[in-house]
């Protein structure tokens, strides 16, 4: 059984910056692709970014491209989400996600639902106030 728990949620203010950070336990992750996605308040669920097995094949969605970077510890079984210059509309449920077989670019069209994808965790609430 894999559990991934995010944090590093929080409130802050337009412009700052945050890190989130997914803690994975139960099995060694360093053969899954992983990645963050968001839920904003009354929309679904979107891919922000992904990340391979050996961290070097990064994918992000438009929106967060240049602004958020995506890392990996294999040794410490951890994802990361750095999150610079946040806007209003980056206030949502972050997600953290992982995934033996599809590659950082199809995990930029998963489902809203979630389907296929092997482990999710419940999610951290960032809040960006403008």
């Amino acid at each position: 059984q894999v559990l991934l728990v995010e944090s590093g949620g929080g409130l802050v203010q337009a412009g700052d910056s945050l890190r989130l950070s997914c803690a994975a336990s139960g099995r060694p992750l360093d053969s899954y692709t992983m990645a963050w996605f968001r839920q904003a308040p009354g929309k679904e669920r979107e891919f922000v970014a992904a990340i391979s097995w050996s961290g070097g094949s990064l994918y992000y969605s438009e929106s967060v491209k240049g602004r958020f970077t995506i890392s990996r510890d294999n040794a410490k079984n951890t994802l990361s989400l750095q999150m610079n210059s946040l806007k209003p509309e980056d206030t949502a449920v972050y997600f953290c996600a992982a995934d033996f077989a599809m590659t950082p670019q199809r995990m930029g069209v998963v489902r809203p639902d979630g389907y296929g994808v092997d482990y999710w965790g419940k999610g951290t609430l960032v809040t960006v106030s403008s």
